[in-house]
This record gives C-alpha cells, structure tokens and sequence, in this order.
C-alpha cells in the first residue's frame, strides 16, 4: 500500500506540506492548473523555491495575493529568499502563515517579520461558501472529498471557539486565498501521488505565546487544540507555534494513526520549508513516501 508519513519533527503547516509534496515528487505545475478550476486564480501567483534550512535542501511553498486590501489582516511573515519559475514575488508565506484565525472578525497580527495582506472581501469567506466553492470546481472525488473534510473540521473548531453552529462560522485567514490554496492544492498532489494511506508522528505544537487584537494567547492557538483533540501532540521547548490551525487540520483529518515511522520500503522524501530559523534544528516538515506490506 502507497503510504505517506508525515514526520513533524518541527510541527506542521499547509505551506510546509505543500513543499514536501513538491520536494518528493509531486508535479506543481499540473497543482496549479487544478487550482484555476476554482475560479479565483485573478487573486493569487504561486511560488516555489529551493532553500536551505540549517543544512538540509528543502522545498519552500509561497502564496502571493495579487490585491492590496481596503480592509486588512496583518500576517507577519520572515522570508530569506525569492523563486522565479513564471512567478516572482517579494513577500512570503511563513510557517504560521493561517496561525491566528481562531478569532473573530477583527485584523490581528503575529510576531514574525513581513506583513501579508488580504482583501476585506476574503477575508470572510463562509463555510458555507468555500463548500460551494470547492462542490463547483469539477475536482474529482478523491481531491473534493479531503478538501471537504479539512475545511469541515476547521469550521467545527472556529464554531466551537466562538460558540457558532457551523454554518454560520466566518473563516477570516483560512478562508483567505493562501489557506484555501493550501488545503485544497495539498489534496490535489496527494492525490496526483497516487497515495493510498497517511500516518503521522505525534504534532509538536511548540510554547509561548502568540500576540493577537485580543491580547496574548496561549501557543498551541484555541483552534488549534481543538483540532487536534483525539490527537497525540509532542512536547517542544521551542517558544513559537510550530503547529498551525491548517497545518493540524491537514493531519488529523488524513492521518489513519499516529505513531512512529512504520515498516515501509521507502521511494521518496520530501522536506518543506517553514520561514522561521531555529537555532537547533531545521524548521522543515518531512514526509515519507513508500510501500507498507
């Protein structure tokens, strides 16, 4: 059976997945071409670049927003380096690129390095509809049903943390264009890969604090623990949020089990690239593609 692990050794994120997909072999090209069937390709470039993290070659994945907002979301992004293959950009998507949309409809910021804006109207995209979004894209059914999936438990979370039924939970950053990308192109190329199975390590979700509007909030974010409940999570010295509310969706939604890395005959490994330096380690997501018996 084609199994995908997911090795959280530094926590997980939808950018960081993306670029270990592409890093192990997916084809981001054919992602980008699926991704236009969504209709809102007018809104966004991709980028993806080679980078080196403290050592090890890896995989960076970017979503640049094509508009300046009237009304913005201040995410704060630290990029080193730009990619051209036809796109080219000047901002970045970090490791925590979604970490705060816990909370409600007001602009937030986080403390990393680069702002990345988003258009008032994006920003508060429902779920009910990201689900017509999704159902009108003609993806096939394996690609709509974890895209579905993800962004369900996502909504679950965000309404629970605010007290909401589902249907009436605003997704401020995830349904913002860089996470929707995120969800749904991590399921085309898992798809695309031909993976049958996923299993994961346990999700390191880092320590501190993250600065919101609302004041400082505890790391691991409130969405963030309820997505992840039912789930083992890692401890981790490291004080910033390693695991991120898209990045933990992705994960508990896919993932079969959790638990170390299986018997498996191996056929490609993939790193992808958070923005942040650790002084310890590298700040890569590692998957694992290869045969279980």
């Amino acid at each position: 059976m084609r199994t995908l692990y997911f090795d959280c050794f530094s926590g997980i994120s939808g950018d960081m997945v993306i670029g270990a997909l592409i890093d192990a072999g997916a084809d981001p090209f054919q992602m980008e071409e699926e991704l236009k069937k969504l209709k809102i390709e007018e809104e966004y470039t991709l980028s993806w670049e080679k980078v080196v993290k403290n050592g090890i070659a890896s995989t960076k994945f970017d979503v640049i927003l094509s508009r300046k907002p009237e009304h913005f979301h201040e995410h704060i992004h630290s990029h080193e380096q730009h990619h051209h293959h036809e796109h080219s950009h000047s901002n970045d998507h970090s490791h925590d690129h979604e970490q705060s949309h816990i909370l409600d409809h007001n602009e937030h910021s986080h403390s990393n390095s680069n702002s990345h804006e988003h258009h008032h109207h994006h920003d508060h995209r429902t779920y009910k509809q990201i689900v017509e979004i999704i159902n009108e894209a003609n993806f096939n059914a394996s690609v709509k049903n974890m895209s579905l999936a993800i962004f369900k438990k996502i909504g679950e979370a965000e309404g629970h943390i605010h007290g909401l039924p589902l249907e009436k939970v605003h997704f401020h950053e995830v349904g913002a264009v860089d996470s929707i990308i995120d969800i749904i192109g991590a399921a085309i190329l898992i798809n695309q890969l031909g993976i049958q199975s996923v299993l994961s390590s346990a999700i390191p979700t880092g320590s501190g604090h993250i600065h919101i509007d609302h004041g400082i909030y505890p790391v691991p974010a409130p969405a963030t623990l309820e997505i992840l409940k039912g789930v083992p999570i890692a401890a981790s010295d490291i004080r910033s949020e390693l695991a991120t509310p898209t990045g933990a969706a992705i994960a508990a939604v896919l993932a079969e089990s959790f638990c170390p890395l299986p018997t498996m005959t191996v056929e490609s490994i993939g790193y992808g690239a958070g923005t942040k330096t650790f002084r310890n380690h590298p700040n890569v997501l590692r998957i694992i593609i290869g045969e279980m018996q």
